[in-house]
């Protein structure tokens, strides 16, 4: 009997592979059988730790024998936890804190966010940017945040149909798990790898874990479900089989703050302005599905100005119950003043007023008392 440890794949067969090697399958992985399965009441997205025997000749798997823990428990332990679909879903109430309070005033990118569309646990949001306009550099340094502010939250950083180069510097730059399927990988891979990550994303929410998934993009999953997906024959316009983005979208509507205890936060890319009526057709959608949304502009990445974020468009619904009162008040203050600016047709310089004055404190409450000691904007 040899020691193993990994994910379980279940198929709709009801027998599974644990998978020893990341998500994607491997000549390691270890046969499960329906029956296993069904006595210990086993869910897709476990991760089981025990012992196996080897294939014999006339088998093409090894054969898992017995199993000591499920997610670290004991397997009759695990088989009393809920349902993720019978928890109770809540507005997220707790904020995660992107702003990292170490004197250094180089990171800006975490800070205008936590101002303009703060990030709650159980946030289904979407980052919502034109090509090169700096998306991959909001999501690495959103990540790194997470990870430093929040060290109690499993951290899943989800690429799909990604370039190989930017999977190893996500991987290099991120310490949380990071799974990935690049561009030059079969659709069908990459749906079964989205998969096999929310569900183990699922499993850790109903043992009352808090766990985000950053997912590089909501646009290319569901472009990878159209292709990988049986025809239903009804096609919308840009080529999108109208039944090819009920998947993707059951993936982010698994986002959620649960009030049995644990959360789900779903921070998703989305393409616009790429010229193709397909990616549009993908992002309305999805538009009004999230809860929060951060929008990038290529105007202002052209000038030069990082992060291109789109101060006015971007927001989180329910914002009140991330932010103290005396907060709020100032936060709102913050948007007239922004608004005012837009309104006289400088776009460009609410943002820029908005980094130079971030640029003068060390702080996001030093920055807010100091708007609160200002007069109130009478637009």
């Amino acid at each position: 009997m040899i020691e193993i440890e990994g994910i379980l794949d279940l198929r709709d067969d009801g027998y599974g592979f644990l998978r020893v090697k990341g998500y994607s399958p491997s000549p390691n992985d270890c046969y499960v059988s329906i029956a296993t399965v069904r006595r210990l009441g086993l869910r897709k997205g476990d991760v089981l730790k025990g012992a196996y025997r080897p294939a014999a000749s006339n088998e093409k798997y090894p054969a898992l024998q017995r199993i000591d823990t499920v997610h670290g428990y004991d397997p009759e332990v695990a088989r009393l936890r809920p349902r993720f679909e019978d928890l109770t879903p809540l507005f997220p109430d707790e904020k995660l804190h992107l702003e990292t309070l170490d004197g250094s005033k180089t990171d800006l990118t975490p800070r205008i966010v936590d101002l303009i569309s703060p990030i709650g646990k159980g946030q289904r949001g979407l980052i919502v940017s034109p090509p090169k306009a700096g998306k991959t550099t909001v999501m690495k340094q959103i990540a790194q945040s997470i990870e430093k502010n929040n060290p109690e939250v499993h951290l899943m950083v989800l690429l799909v149909d990604e370039r190989p180069e930017e999977v190893t510097d996500m991987r290099r730059s991120v310490n949380g798990e990071v799974i990935a399927s690049t561009f030059d990988r079969p659709a069908d891979e990459h749906t079964h790898i989205a998969e096999l990550c929310i569900e183990r994303a699922k499993r850790l929410v109903e043992m009352k874990k808090d766990v985000v998934i950053i997912l590089d993009g909501i646009t290319r999953l569901a472009r990878a479900y159209n292709l990988a997906s049986p025809a239903t024959g009804r096609i919308m316009s840009g080529g999108v089989d109208s039944g090819a983005l009920y998947p993707p979208k059951k993936f982010f509507g698994a986002a959620r703050n649960i009030e049995e205890g644990g959360s789900l936060t779903i921070l998703a890319t989305a393409l616009v302005e790429t010229g193709s009526k397909m990616d549009e057709v993908i992002f309305e959608e999805f538009k009004g599905t999230g809860n929060m949304e951060l929008k990038l502009d290529r105007r202002l990445a052209e000038r030069r100005l990082y992060p291109a974020i789109d101060v006015n468009s971007s927001s989180t619904r329910h914002e009140e119950l991330l932010f103290e009162r005396n907060e709020l008040a100032q936060i709102w203050k913050l948007r007239r003043v922004l608004v005012g600016l837009s309104a006289e047709g400088r776009e460009a310089a609410g943002l820029e007023l908005l980094i130079d004055k971030l640029k003068t404190t060390k702080s996001n409450a030093e920055f807010l008392a100091e708007i609160g000691k200002g007069p109130n904007p009478t637009t």
